[in-house]
């Protein structure tokens, strides 16, 4: 991993739970498997616990892993670092995707009731105004009583979504072409197509992977189909959204947005996106975060007990998975 993260990513607690599971040096942390120290631990080590920029597990880094069976990532995604070469050598691996996804569902829906209740454009407007106004008939259409959320993908992150929604007097729509039949049903929402979603929601929130097949699922079509005064939620990947398409809609100011991740990441400095007063821009923060990072590093401590005690990982990751996941 970077060599700065393990600090923040390992409190004290877990820490003590990783060297007590496994013969680990604490202060071993690579970012580069050719520097010495790395190749000499890869060369006996049999579990590599990894996270935000861990090297690619390539078939030459592997060679010098004799001993490896198992890569426990302290993170989300493992597609940066798991390569085919893994899965032909049968490596074990497993992620603390699950543990990450709580933090970006919690910002996802905190910014979905925040859409209904149109709460940060009545801020703008109290703000102005700075005297007593009638907010009810300024804002009657506001409110998330029977409003229509549509969620894109049934990813973890999406499941979490809606089962933190299913609190609230919500119509919960889902599109993800992986469902089994009757499990949109069981997550407490309807299965509908994509471009239905988008026709009948107030608010959309994408949660489906960046592949070949999802560059721009959000077209300039779809987006131009949403109702007037929807919100649009991407916490996903920047490229499965038209941002030029999207930008001209923000521009207008026919839809809202919420966007964690854009293309390019950092947005440059002349971006429209940045001063909109209809978009809330974040820097790609929406999951694990602080505090929020330790989840992670605990869940992956879980998942290295469950090894070294001979079981099963809880939340193994599959060749399968791999090549449809994020």
């Amino acid at each position: 991993m970077h060599t700065d993260l393990a600090p923040k990513l390992i409190d004290a607690p877990t820490m003590r739970r990783l060297t007590e599971l496994c013969d680990l040096d604490p202060a071993l942390v690579a970012d580069d498997f050719g520097a010495p120290a790395a190749s000499a631990a890869l060369s006996e080590a049999e579990i590599l616990i990894s996270c935000w920029g861990c090297p690619p597990l390539t078939e030459e880094v592997l060679a010098r892993a004799p001993r490896l069976r198992a890569v426990v990532h302290a993170a989300g995604s493992v597609k940066h670092h798991i390569t085919d070469a893994c899965w032909r050598r049968g490596i074990a691996v497993t992620s603390a995707a699950s543990a990450n996804a709580v933090p970006v569902a919690e910002y996802t829906v905190a910014f979905v009731l925040l859409a209904g209740k149109d709460l940060l454009r009545m801020r703008d407007d109290y703000r102005r105004r700075r005297a007593d106004h009638d907010w009810q008939t300024a804002y009657e259409g506001a409110g998330n009583y029977r409003r229509t959320v549509g969620v894109v993908g049934a990813s973890r992150i999406g499941r979490r979504v809606l089962e933190l929604l299913r609190a609230h007097d919500l119509e919960l729509l889902l599109h993800d072409p992986y469902l089994l039949p009757g499990e949109a049903e069981r997550l407490g929402a309807r299965a509908v197509g994509l471009d239905e979603l988008c026709v009948r929601s107030d608010v959309v929130s994408v949660h489906a992977p960046e592949l070949p097949a999802t560059h721009h699922l959000m077209s300039r079509e779809r987006l131009a189909s949403m109702r007037t005064g929807a919100t649009l939620i991407n916490t996903s990947r920047g490229s499965l959204v038209d941002q030029a398409a999207l930008t001209e809609e923000l521009v207008s100011g026919r839809l809202d947005a919420v966007l964690d991740v854009t293309v390019p990441e950092v947005l440059p400095p002349d971006s429209p996106l940045y001063d909109l007063p209809n978009v809330v821009l974040t820097p790609h923060v929406a999951g694990s975060l602080g505090t929020e990072l330790h989840r992670m590093a605990a869940a992956a401590a879980d998942e290295l007990e469950r090894y070294v005690n001979g079981r099963p990982f809880a939340h193994p990751v599959s060749a399968e998975e791999w090549e449809r996941s994020a």
